[in-house]
């Protein structure tokens, strides 16, 4: 059947977006495909068009199309969509009744599917690929398979498990696979096509530009924040609009300020109980609410195109994470403005997080050192190697590159030598992401020419026209002003420099030094006004990079003359955002509250050894390390504080809402008595 027919017929499209058609064509010929277009460029239809063409081509012979998605409120929200086209979906994930996966398997196998949703740890239960490959699919989609690469800004360890079980399901008969994600580099996206094994795909990276989107970015300190974002959704036109928070807490103080100066608005995370975060969510595409302020967590599981404004209230970890998050405005094709408000603070709690989750190759060296062919407890290699409370995020590091043998009961064995090189370069892209994000914070060029760069999306070239650097006086936010006399002088001496300098110009920071330096005019002032001269078409500001002797990546700005450099746009400088946070107090001007760690001998012993035995016995169900159920930090803090709701159950230290999506109930039982 003729995929326009059915886009007509099941779908209620007249015609194809920007390169809908070619992904549907090569998915039905039995191509494998690799799809990177944006939050809202309509990636769902690639996969869904496709998988019905390629069912009705079957005649009731093939199967239905297994889609593996991360995310409990995506599966629901396309299973939703799907049953009110009158296609055949289910779901099975941890949010369900057991019976009803029951159901669900029971109505593939028959044939009664069109399409059937999983998440990616389903593969882990002894039995499911087989189950599944019974019947032919008609596609496999691995949605956000940017999770599956080490380079990827949201990698989860389940998601390698698809390269080993891939290859189950398409053993009968030649299935093709599509790997779909709005953030993937080009490293991002060579990682994928490996790890999901893709045969000579066809690759779709397109769509980045957007048209309609202004991107506008603040140098601001976190004291400003609260007051600009505010600025940034007082008309009634910006709004609706999500605010983005780097804490629950802030997102819960900022709903309270939006709430008491009258503005129908909620606070949306992880740590709220889950009938909450769904009467949140269905109020926002509903439109009851015109706001919501709300960690990353929101957003996922939603489709709601009238987005008027996205602003971020602190740098996200990568461009590959601000890309997606700012892509959910103006999904309708209308105007719309993404702000985002930063400084060199973002990074430095960013840095924080780095050492934490990724420590330095020379402490995981210390633990492979430790490590031989007998099976050592994982207390016994805390006491060996002194590394404290670092122990499980190294050895954790150290499996996931093959330097350690991990059992199910935690006995640890030495890996493979070689380990070093994959995690050194692994940690160092983590450390290039947050230095990608940081520059990006200042005024070089063209901030939607920046992410197409940066995705590798070679359409168009030319700049978008609407941003704060290619149309300052557009601002919501900033302000811009003409020079003042001083700063006029200021831009001759630096024109003059440059012009010294001759074709290959100088480094920014060898210009500031030949120009303004010796006038008392410090860095900061001088990046104004050379952002004011490159928003003018005066200069060109490109970022480059070198290795130094230790062949660490060193960036920095080349500074040229522009051609053609008598442009006639004004010269004007944004007026800096200036001001600091009490001290002693975060960004909310409320103090901070210090964590008490709870420790072995305040546990209850039994009750450690109980949950112990059940993380044992779900690591061997799932055929992975005991810690990749829970850490021994995470157990211990449930053990101490025996919590006795999932609200209660999220709050301990070291207890996600994925693991809590996954295990809570059951624990929660244990805690009772009942398990």
């Amino acid at each position: 059947m003729d995929p326009r027919a059915v886009l007509r017929e099941r779908f209620g499209f007249d015609a194809f977006r920007p390169h809908q058609e070619a992904v549907c064509r090569a998915l039905v010929a039995g191509r494998d495909v690799l799809l990177v277009m944006p939050t809202g460029a309509g990636k769902s239809l690639c996969y869904q068009l496709p998988a019905l063409v390629r069912a009705q081509a079957a005649a009731g012979r093939g199967g239905a199309a297994l889609v593996v998605s991360p995310l409990i409120a995506l599966m629901e929200d396309q299973v939703q969509k799907l049953r009110a086209r009158g296609v055949r979906a289910e779901r099975i994930h941890s949010g369900r009744p057991r019976e009803q996966s029951r159901a669900a398997c029971r109505a593939y196998l028959e044939g009664a599917l069109d399409f059937l949703f999983f998440a990616p740890e389903r593969l882990a239960v002894p039995g499911f690929p087989e189950l599944l490959a019974k019947r032919t699919p008609s596609l496999i989609a691995v949605d956000e398979a940017h999770c599956i690469s080490h380079w990827g800004h949201d990698f989860r360890p389940d998601y390698r498990m698809l390269g080993e079980r891939l290859p189950v399901l398409r053993a009968a008969a030649p299935v093709p696979v599509v790997g779909l994600t709005a953030t993937a580099t080009v490293l991002v996206q060579q990682d994928i096509a490996a790890q999901l094994r893709l045969v000579d795909p066809v690759r779709c990276i397109h769509g980045f530009r957007r048209e309609n989107l202004a991107l506008e970015v603040v140098d601001c300190p976190p004291a400003r924040r609260h007051a600009l974002a505010a600025k940034a959704i007082a008309d009634a036109e910006a709004r609706p609009a999500i605010l983005y928070a780097p804490t629950r807490k802030e997102a819960e103080e900022l709903a309270r300020e939006y709430a008491d100066e009258g503005l129908a608005v909620a606070a949306y995370h992880a740590g709220l109980p889950p009938a909450e975060r769904e009467r949140v969510q269905g109020a926002f595409a509903a439109g009851a609410l015109e706001v919501v302020v709300a960690t990353v967590a929101f957003g996922m599981g939603i489709d709601k195109a009238d987005v008027r404004t996205v602003v971020h209230l602190a740098l996200p970890s990568s461009l590959e994470a601000y890309s997606q998050e700012v892509g959910r405005a103006g999904r309708d094709g209308r105007p719309a403005r993404a702000v985002l408000l930063g400084s060199f603070v973002d990074n430095k709690m960013h840095e924080f997080f780095l050492e934490r989750d990724y420590p330095e190759p020379k402490r995981l060296r210390r633990l492979f050192e430790a490590l031989d062919d007998t099976p050592r407890e994982l207390d016994e290699l805390r006491g060996l190697c002194r590394l404290g409370d670092a122990t499980e995020k190294c050895l954790e590091k150290l499996w996931t590159h093959g330097g350690a043998l991990v059992a199910h009961d935690q006995r640890v064995t030495r890996g493979r030598d070689g380990w070093q090189e994959a995690y050194t370069r692994q940690r160092a892209h983590k450390e290039q992401q947050l230095a990608q994000m940081a520059r990006f914070l200042g005024d070089k060029g063209c901030r939607q020419l920046a992410l197409l760069a940066h995705f590798g999306d070679d359409d168009d070239r030319g700049p978008c026209g609407i941003c704060d650097f290619c149309a300052p006086a557009s601002c919501r936010v900033r302000s811009a002003r003409a020079l003042s006399a001083e700063e006029e002088q200021w831009v001759q001496a630096v024109l003059d420099a440059i012009a010294r300098a001759g074709r290959g110009g100088l480094s920014a920071g060898k210009l500031h030094q030949a120009s303004l330096e010796g006038l008392g005019v410090d860095r900061r002032t001088f990046d104004h006004v050379l952002g004011a001269l490159a928003r003018a078409g005066r200069v060109q500001l490109s970022d480059e990079v070198f290795r130094n002797d230790e062949g660490d990546r060193i960036a920095w700005t080349r500074v040229t003359a522009a051609r053609g450099g008598e442009d006639a746009r004004p010269l004007s400088v944004f007026v800096p955002e200036r001001g600091a946070a009490p001290k002693g107090r975060g960004s909310g001007g409320r103090p901070k509250k210090a964590r008490v760690d709870p420790t072995w001998d305040a546990a209850p012993k039994a009750l450690v050894e109980r949950l112990k035995q059940f993380r044992l016995e779900e690591a061997r169900r799932r055929k992975v390390p005991a810690f990749q159920i829970c850490s021994d930090r995470a157990l211990l803090g449930i053990a101490s504080a025996s919590p006795a709701s999932r609200e209660q159950l999220l709050a301990v230290h070291g207890v996600g809402a994925r693991f809590v999506e996954r295990f809570g109930d059951a624990v929660l039982a244990l805690l009772r008595g009942d398990g």
